[in-house]
């Protein structure tokens, strides 16, 4: 039964998490929104959204893995995943996908990877937009290298980068100029956190966000149009105690890492005083400072040791 329990916990977590997956993938599965995106992330002009090749893997047929979006454009090979948490795996990830496509692609246009002439391939672009709740930059790149283990000067065979953009509300404000669909998603997740938090059900704060956006014009026609099938999709996936409760964790979690950070950092402070001070043979002072803490805060700053 306790393993039963666990698993279903375990469940209700994925399922708060995928609601905004979901909704980010019914939006952006709109070729005029992707190509309104992709401009905005690529400074490009693109007008026609059938320029667009839209090639996103489906889990039915590829063994399960599925990734959000996935299209050609300009010449390269575009794949664009949204991350509810923050997951350093994606490069790995990405491997797989980009695998997949480009099998896909080779196949499609009767490519011969097998004989002398090189064959030409688009080139592929990772893009992963965060909307998680711990606080993250608003750009960083994640690196497949970053997870081997052996840590030599040699380049790695393989690299896959991922540029992470965090896609919360306040950030990345220049991007969301370029794209207004992406600011709306912004504005329309950080309202519903906002109400779920002050009203007293879920329905009502969902019933409340909607309402809100579309007199705003925030995703007015998409949540017009799909209005039950957004609400069914949250209420379906959405559980607030446990929403609150990961609040509380990952608020903990970044109070330890902070602490965690801060002790760290005085190690380090004390190893470089003791390091000075047995240099200059200053054995007493030594001794002192392992005893007393602010003789020990007053060598540092003698020292200019910060």
């Amino acid at each position: 039964m306790r393993k039963q329990k666990k698993k279903s916990r375990h469940s209700k977590q994925i399922h708060n998490r995928q609601y905004k997956d979901r909704l980010w993938r019914m939006i952006f599965n709109n070729k005029e929104d992707l190509l309104q995106l992709y401009n905005a992330i690529n400074h490009t002009d693109y007008h026609n959204p059938d320029d667009l090749e839209v090639n996103t893997l489906e889990d039915v047929l590829y063994l399960s893995m599925k990734n959000d979006v996935s299209f050609l454009v300009g010449g390269t090979m575009n794949l664009y995943e949204h991350q509810s948490t923050f997951n350093p795996n994606m490069p790995l990830r990405g491997v797989f996908y980009f695998s997949r496509l480009y099998e896909g692609y080779v196949a499609d246009n009767n490519l011969m990877i097998y004989h002398e002439k090189r064959v030409r391939l688009p080139k592929p672009k990772y893009i992963v937009f965060y909307n998680g709740t711990k606080n993250q930059p608003d750009s960083m790149e994640l690196k497949l290298s970053d997870c081997f283990e052996n840590t030599d000067n040699d380049a790695p065979c393989p690299e896959c980068t991922a540029t992470m953009l965090n896609i919360n509300y306040g950030h990345n404000q220049e991007l969301m100029k370029h794209c207004r669909r992406l600011e709306e998603y912004s504005i329309f997740v950080q309202c519903v956190r906002e109400y779920i938090q002050s009203e007293p059900s879920v329905e009502d704060a969902l019933e409340k966000a909607i309402d809100t956006c579309i007199n705003q014009d925030v995703l007015a026609d998409f949540l017009k149009k799909h209005r039950a099938e957004v609400t069914n999709m949250i209420l379906t996936t959405y559980d607030k105690d446990l929403y609150e409760k990961t609040l509380k964790e990952d608020a903990r979690e970044e109070g330890r890492e902070e602490g965690r950070a801060e002790i760290r950092a005085e190690l380090n402070e004390f190893k470089l005083l003791n390091k000075c001070l047995l240099k200059a043979k200053r054995y007493n002072d030594l001794e002192r400072a392992t005893e007393d803490i602010e003789y020990q805060k007053k060598l540092l700053k003698e020292l200019g040791i910060e």
